[in-house]
This record gives C-alpha cells, sequence and structure tokens, in this order.
C-alpha cells in the first residue's frame, strides 16, 4: 500500500527518478498510465506538452496523480517500475482482439507494446496509412517533424487515432498484429550488460558535442544538427523505363531502403563530396543509438575513422580491433567477445572516411579467423566483405571516387549524400545565429548573391558563412565568388581573432597575413607533407619536424581527432581535409623551396600512365617520374588524386588576379609568383586542349559527341577559381562537339557556376547533358550564363522544382539556339506550367520539351496543350509518369498525338 502521506513524503527522490533518465523514460511512464487509466486523455495532453522542462512535466505528473488518491499513487510506482524493466515485451497481450469493435479503446489499454511494436516501423505504416486514405500528407508531415524520435511519433500516430472518426484506429489494430517483433535482449550476463553501458557511454560522449571545425567551440549536435539530402544512388547505366526521381530518404531510413545492390552484403556506403556532412552523420547516427532514440535493434555500436586505422602498424585481430581500439570491457572480455560473435546480426560497425585510408580495396587476402591479427587493411577488408563477423551491418562513408568497382560487388545499398537543400542552408544558419535578424540578413545576403549560394550547399561552406557573418555583412567586403575566396576569409578571419586586440590590424588585407606568414608557411609544410605521404593525423613527433609549434597550433586550423585509443595522447589533425589542402597549395605558392616547375606535378593526378588524364597531359607537364625522397615533386605525386585535385583548384584560385596583390605583399620576389602562375595558366590550358584533342571522331551522320569525365569537370572548376576570362576562351578554342555529356559527375551549384564561366565562350553550341547529377535550383540559376550555348539541356534527376524552372524558361526565351528542355524525374507541378506554356508559345523553333515522372496534374497539361496546339513546328511533349487517370490520359492523347502519355 502506498499512502498519499507517503507519496507526498517521496515526492523528493520521484521527482529525481523520473528526471534521471531521457524523456523516452518519462513518456513511457505516461503509456502506462494511461493504458490503465490513471490518466485522462485532458492529463495526459497536458503532460505532454512540447518544449517544457522534464522537471515541470515530472512535478505536474506528480501533483495530477496525488490528486486520484492513494490507487493512483500506487499505479505511478508501478509505471515506474514496468518503464524501468529491463525487458518490456513487445508481444500482444493474449486478450488482443484485432476486429475490436471498439478499436480506438483498445489502443489506449495496449499502448505500452503497441509503442514498441510500431518504435520500428512507424514510417513503413505511416505511408500505408497515407495511401489507404486514413492520414492526410500535413498530418503524415507532422508526425515526421525532426525533432520527434521514432517512439514519439508512434505515439502521435496513435494520439492522432483517438480523435479520427474515419478508421484509421481500426486499421492500426488490425496492422501493429502484423508487424514484426523487434528482438529482446537475448542474455541477462551481467558483464555483457555492463559494457552495453560503458559503449553506449563512450559513444554518447564522442558523439554529442560537434567541433564547429575549427575546435574553438564545442556546440551540442542537438542544437545544430541540420538533414543533409540523402538519395538511394542510381547506378550508371541502368536499363529500362524513366524511373521516379529518388525519394530524399531519412537517417532513420539507413538499413531500410530498397534497391539493394547486393542483398547478401552487409554493407551500406554512403558517398558524398568532400564537405558534404558524411562525418556529421555518422556522428548523428551514433548518437540517436547511444540515447536510445534509434538503431536500437543494434546491441552494439563500434565507430571507426578510417585515418587513424591506416595508423595502426602491428597487426590487429577482430576482438584487438573491438576492445583496444573502441571500448574496453572492464570484465568477461571473452564472455562479451563470445556473445559477439554469436550474435552478429546485433552489431553495427561504421567507419568513416574510407577515402583517407591509403590502401586500396581488394579481395584477394581472406581472412576468416576472429582471433588471429592481421594487418589493419586486410582485417578492414574482409570485415567488409563479410567474412569476419558476418551478418554484422557496417556503415562505410566515403568520396565517390575512391569506390572501386571490387568494393561495390559488397556493398548491399549505396546512398549518396548532396548536401544542404536550399531549405537546409536557411535552417542551419538560423540555428547558428538565434539573435533577432542576424540569420534573415544573411540569408538575405546569400539569396542576392548566387554564387556564395551555390557554395553554400557544402554544409563546411556554410560554416564558414557562418563564422565570417560579420566580415560578410559589417565590412562592407565584395561578396566570395569561389571557394579559394571564401577559404582566404575565413584564414583571414582566424588570423585576426588569434591576434592580440591592440596589435591586429583593423583591415583584413595583407599587413594580418604578413605577420603571420611564417604559421601558415609551417601549416602548409605540414598538410603537403600529410597529402603526398596519405597521413592525415599528426604526433607530436612530425609536427615538429614540420616546425609547427603550440602558437600554431593556437590558430585553430588543428584540432584534437577523436576516437583515439584509450591512455594515449590524441593526435592533431586538421580540422576538415578541405583546409589540408588549401593550406598545402599556399606553402606551393609561397614557399621559397617550392620551383614553380614542380607544380606541373599538381595536375598529374595519378602515376605516369596509369589513367586517361595521365596520358592526356602534355608531356612538358611530367618530366620523367624519378624524383628525390621528401620533395615537392615526390610528395605530389604520393598524394591522393581527390586531393590532389581539391589542392590544384585552391593553387588557381590563390594564382588568380584577385588575390595577386594579396600574396604579393607575402612572396619576396613577385617574379617568382608570376612565373608560378604562368605555368599554371599553360599547364590548365594545354590539359583542356589534350583532354578535346581526344575525342574519337563522330559517326557518320551524327553530332560530335563527348563523355566528359570527373577530371574534366576538376580542370572547369581550376579555371574557374583563376577567374580570367582569356584563360577561359583560350581553355574551349580546341572544343568541336555537338553533344556535351556530364551525367553522374557530381556536378553541384559550384560546378554549375565553373560551366557556365566556361562554356559561355564557345565558338558553336552544344547539347548539354546533366542527368543524374545534383544542380537544383541554385545550379540552374548558376547555368543561365551558359544557356546562349546550348542547343539542347538535358536536366534529368537533378531535384529541380517549379522555381528554378520558372527562372530557366525565362531566361530561354531570349536564347535563339535552344531547341529542346529535358527535365525528368525532378520535383515540377502545374506552378511551372504556364511559363513552360509561355515558351512554346514564344520560341517557334523549339522541338522537344521532355517532363516525364514529375508531379504535373491534367490542369498543367491542359496549359500546355492549348499552347500545343497553336504550335506546328515543335515534335513532342513527354509527359509519361505524372499523376493522370486512366480517363485523362485517355482524353489528352486525342487531342494531340505529340502529347505522349
Amino acid at each position: 500500500m502506498c499512502t498519499q502521506e507517503a507519496f507526498q513524503a517521496q515526492r523528493s527522490q520521484l521527482v529525481g527518478l523520473l528526471v534521471s533518465g531521457s524523456l523516452e523514460g518519462f513518456e513511457s511512464v505516461l503509456d502506462w498510465l494511461l493504458s490503465w487509466e490513471v490518466l485522462s486523455r485532458e492529463d495526459y495532453e497536458t503532460l505532454s506538452l512540447l518544449g517544457q522542462p522534464l522537471s515541470h512535466l515530472a512535478r505536474h505528473l506528480l501533483d495530477t496523480v496525488w490528486k486520484k488518491g492513494a490507487w493512483g499513487c500506487e499505479q505511478l510506482i508501478a509505471a515506474v517500475q514496468e518503464a524501468q524493466a529491463d525487458s518490456q515485451s513487445p508481444e500482444l497481450p493474449c486478450g488482443w482482439d484485432p476486429h475490436s469493435a471498439h478499436p480506438a479503446r483498445d489502443l489506449q489499454s495496449h499502448r505500452p507494446a503497441i509503442v514498441r511494436r510500431l518504435y520500428s516501423h512507424v514510417e513503413g505504416v505511416l505511408d500505408l496509412a497515407h495511401e489507404r486514405g486514413f492520414v492526410s500528407r500535413y498530418e503524415c508531415d507532422e508526425i515526421r517533424l525532426p525533432i520527434f524520435t521514432s517512439s514519439q511519433r508512434a505515439r502521435r500516430l496513435l494520439d492522432l487515432a483517438t480523435v479520427k472518426a474515419n478508421g484509421l484506429a481500426a486499421f492500426l489494430l488490425q496492422h501493429v498484429q502484423e508487424l514484426p517483433v523487434q528482438l529482446a535482449l537475448p542474455f541477462e550476463d551481467a558483464a555483457c550488460k555492463k559494457y552495453m553501458s560503458k559503449l553506449r557511454t563512450t559513444v554518447s560522449a564522442q558523439a554529442r558535442f560537434l567541433n564547429t571545425y575549427d575546435g574553438a567551440e564545442n556546440l551540442c549536435l542537438e542544437e545544430i544538427y541540420t538533414e543533409n539530402v540523402l538519395e538511394i544512388r542510381t547506378e550508371v547505366g541502368m536499363a529500362g523505363a524513366p524511373q521516379k526521381s529518388p525519394a530524399t530518404l531519412g537517417l532513420e531510413d539507413l538499413f531500410s531502403t530498397p534497391g539493394h545492390l547486393n542483398k547478401d552484403a552487409d554493407t551500406v556506403l554512403v558517398v558524398g563530396e568532400a564537405g558534404s556532412g558524411k562525418s556529421t552523420l555518422l556522428q548523428r547516427l551514433h548518437l540517436l543509438w547511444a540515447t536510445g532514440r534509434d538503431f536500437q535493434e543494434f546491441l552494439f555500436v563500434f565507430p571507426f575513422s578510417c585515418r587513424q586505422l591506416q595508423c595502426v602498424a602491428k597487426p590487429l585481430s577482430v576482438r584487438a580491433l573491438l576492445f583496444e581500439h573502441c571500448c574496453w570491457p572492464d570484465l568477461g572480455q571473452q564472455d562479451v567477445f563470445q556473445f559477439l560473435l554469436d550474435h552478429p546480426d546485433r552489431v553495427l560497425l561504421t567507419f568513416d572516411g574510407f577515402d583517407e585510408f591509403r590502401f586500396r580495396f581488394t579481395d584477394r587476402e581472406r581472412h576468416c579467423s576472429p582471433t588471429d591479427p592481421v594487418s589493419v587493411q586486410s582485417l578492414l577488408f574482409n570485415l567488409l566483405q563479410g567474412n569476419l563477423l558476418k551478418n554484422a551491418r557496417k556503415v562505410l562513408t566515403s568520396r565517390p571516387d575512391a569506390v572501386s568497382a571490387f568494393l561495390r560487388k559488397y556493398v548491399r545499398t549505396e546512398l549518396s549524400l548532396k548536401g544542404f537543400s536550399e531549405e537546409g542552408i536557411e535552417l542551419y544558419l538560423r540555428k547558428c545565429h538565434r539573435e533577432p535578424g542576424v540569420a534573415d540578413r544573411l540569408i538575405c545576403l546569400l539569396k542576392a548573391t548566387s554564387a556564395l549560394h551555390g557554395l553554400c550547399h557544402l554544409p563546411v561552406v556554410s560554416w564558414m558563412v557562418s563564422k565570417c557573418h560579420q566580415e560578410l555583412l559589417l565590412q562592407g567586403r565584395g561578396s566570395p565568388k569561389t571557394t579559394t575566396d571564401m577559404y582566404l576569409l575565413i584564414l583571414q578571419h582566424f588570423l585576426l581573432h588569434a591576434s592580440p586586440a591592440d596589435s591586429a590590424p583593423h583591415d583584413p588585407g595583407p599587413g594580418l597575413l604578413r605577420g603571420r606568414l611564417p604559421t601558415v608557411l609551417h601549416l602548409g609544410q605540414l598538410a603537403l607533407w600529410g597529402l603526398g605521404t596519405c597521413c592525415y593525423v599528426f604526433s607530436a613527433k612530425q609536427l615538429q619536424a614540420a616546425h609547427v609549434d603550440s602558437e600554431d597550433v593556437s590558430l585553430g586550423f588543428l584540432v584534437r581527432a577523436k576516437r583515439v585509443v584509450p591512455g594515449s595522447v590524441a593526435p592533431l589533425e586538421f580540422l576538415h581535409i578541405t583546409f589540408q589542402c588549401f593550406f598545402a597549395a599556399f606553402y606551393l605558392v609561397l614557399s621559397a623551396d617550392t620551383p614553380p616547375s614542380s607544380l606541373r606535378y599538381l595536375f598529374n593526378c595519378r602515376r605516369p600512365g596509369s589513367s586517361l588524364l595521365a596520358r592526356l597531359l602534355p608531356a612538358m607537364c611530367v618530366q620523367g617520374s624519378r624524383c628525390r625522397e621528401g620533395s615537392v615533386e615526390a610528395l605530389l605525386q604520393g598524394a591522393e588524386p581527390h586531393n590532389l585535385q581539391i589542392t590544384a583548384a585552391f593553387l588557381a584560385g590563390l594564382l588568380s588576379r584577385e588575390h595577386r596583390g594579396l600574396l604579393a605583399e607575402c612572396q619576396g620576389s613577385e617574379k617568382a609568383l608570376l612565373r608560378r602562375q604562368a605555368c599554371a595558366r599553360w599547364c590548365l590550358a594545354r590539359s583542356l586542349h589534350k583532354h578535346f584533342h581526344s575525342i574519337p571522331p563522330a559517326v557518320p551522320g551524327e553530332a560530335k559527341s563527348m563523355h566528359a569525365m570527373p577530371e574534366f569537370v576538376w580542370l572547369i572548376r581550376s579555371l574557374y577559381e583563376m577567374q580570367e576570362e582569356r584563360l577561359a576562351k583560350e581553355a574551349v578554342r580546341g572544343l568541336d562537339v555537338g553533344h556535351l555529356k556530364l551525367t553522374f559527375c557530381s556536378v553541384g551549384p559550384a560546378e554549375c557556376a565553373a560551366l557556365a564561366f566556361v562554356l559561355r565562350h564557345l565558338r558553336r553550341p552544344v547539347a548539354l547533358q546533366l542527368d543524374h547529377n545534383s544542380v537544383g535550383d541554385i545550379g540552374v540559376e548558376q547555368l543561365l550564363p551558359c544557356l546562349g550555348s546550348c542547343t539542347a539541356l538535358y536536366l534529368r534527376d537533378n531535384n529541380i522544382s517549379d522555381r528554378g524552372i520558372c527562372k530557366l524558361i525565362e531566361h530561354a526565351l531570349h536564347c535563339e539556339q535552344l531547341q529542346k528542355l529535358a527535365l525528368f524525374n525532378n520535383k515540377l507541378t502545374d506552378g511551372c506550367a504556364h511559363s513552360m506554356a509561355r515558351l512554346l508559345a514564344c520560341k517557334q523553333n523549339f522541338l522537344a520539351l521532355r517532363l516525364s515522372n514529375n508531379c504535373i496534374t491534367y490542369l498543367g497539361a491542359e496549359a500546355l496543350l492549348h499552347t500545343l496546339e497553336r504550335n506546328d513546328i515543335i515534335l513532342e511533349v513527354w509527359l509519361r509518369g505524372n499523376t493522370f487517370s486512366p480517363e485523362e490520359i485517355e482524353k489528352l492523347s486525342h487531342r494531340d498525338t505529340r502529347l505522349l502519355l
């Protein structure tokens, strides 16, 4: 028995008990009380208000229950005990009746078990309920708000079922019974439970705070995390009819996506460009698991960094990898390890940054013993293949160009992380700047400067914009156009804030940089050595060899590495790989030890003769392959191609006329700087000429076609960073093609700006094909300057909305050469139909408009049809795969055969 007096005497202990766990634990208590009818629906709604402190809710709950007498007090204590139990069985009770005459009442009485059942399946249940008409799209979006966990979404769905009288409650009552049961903890061993608790605590401590790149402050990941665009990566060359544009996925969908490359594999591959947010996405996954909010099908999650693993010299076994390089069990090591071997399906391993692992993937060396040591590369490769810990799930992140066809054979699902959407950029900046008006002004600035806006789809650039908001808003500086502009701005920001207040120049110009030039060169020397030796974490000895001292470290570009071996001193790493490339480029430009001729090795992105690009480069660019060990030439030859490409683009930007005055102030010999500039200009132009001359002759009767490789996009980006119109004209002088294809080339808004900068100087127009990229509305705006040089523009599957297409059409009305637009698989609706109809009406030489697999309805088709009936020139308008009923298709197709439905 629990009297009200005894209950009141224990109030402080009960408050502490209710707030000691997470919000999830408190809501579980409410589930039990609601199911036992201790709480009324009104009580529950009052106790479920968003944004209230947990301590406030706990005290309110105690007040509410106390008013219900001794019985209510007893029930609260029982509910707390149920919620704290090690295993709350999701099994449905014996009296379960899926065809109950009172489904809403039964959902409430069995609420705790139903929440457990729905926990891992709420997204699929929501989709099915929407498909059957029980919930609207607006209601789905409300439930799916990113502030809710999976269990909170399940509860909100149940709450909705109590107020809707359209059969939703009966549907849920029947469907919940068919859901698979989430596995309960299959052991009672104290050592395993203690290890689970320690692992969660360790992972939570590592994931709770975001380094904010500069290490100067720690931001809570919960407060700053913003969802990126995550999609299933389409296979190159997939045959068949056009498919719908891939849906944007949430992080919770990581292991439940369709479209398996190899259904027997265990690895999920997440690819994205440098700075697209791969590491932060994994950090979010780790935090959700450690705090019990998602991914609870895994009992153990082991996070690893590939850049740190490659530094391990001694052979490792699976046991040593998990225990010595992640989390050590305090007792029962053998029992814990045996459980991991017996239940690999309850284990998740994450490997971040495979592109920074200097060993290339191979499946030649098989290793199947979990206890025998082997080299770290062999251990990782066999884990990915499933030869070790088969059925354990793995998540691997990498830049796309580091993933080989051999590796893809062992990938279950490949996802593409494409950075921030336009809405994501705005949301991120608002999270960073909660002061009144600051975020609004910054967002207005971005929208007014499309080049900078295009750069911000990479989270690393959005962070720099946020960090430098005062320079951008208050000092009246010209807005950055190129990536190099942005990195120079953040460098000057760091230099200004690292200088004593009484000695720092007020103008962030040459004087500021000149005063800290030794620091910048020390960091550049370390960065270049790291790139050349594929080293991205640095020991004290390596810092000393590069003359990097504590004052250099204090600038903020070197930060302590996470996930280090327990008990060891954390090494330092550059706050992001792009900053390591930036400082390496700075060293190559300004160091007296760098001969201008060595820059030519920077554009030879593979070992001699090993790639098409190497064969295309002029012989003068690579004068022999033997270089003195440790020399600049040797380091450039040893660096990874994707890092060299980033470094080369930065070097081109630093040598631009825009920044010549800044660097000349720091360079003892302006003549040496001009020689470096001339060498880079010549090598870029010659490389593009060779690239164009290698295009095979056209097939008789067809236009000459060129399928550009990723190296071509990099060369164009480098030209854009240099910002020289004359060089761009010279570079494309030799391009004589009718069709330029850049499909699956990771073309985003920044690449679109570079393409427009160069292609607008073409002597003859081309058909430009950019299918299966990440152009988006911002990228469309970047392409407008070169639209007059296009006969056709293909933008299939590029996440483009009505806003982007309306801007494109407004510009296309004045482009005489443009005769075809292909916009399959985007997000177009009737909102752009009138603009497209205007295009068909005004451009009498227009031949084809392809709009298949969008969201256009009968009303949009009607608008196009009215114009089509007055235009005899156009050959076809494709509308297949849009939202038409069979009757509407038949009605439309009879009116004009050129309308392809």
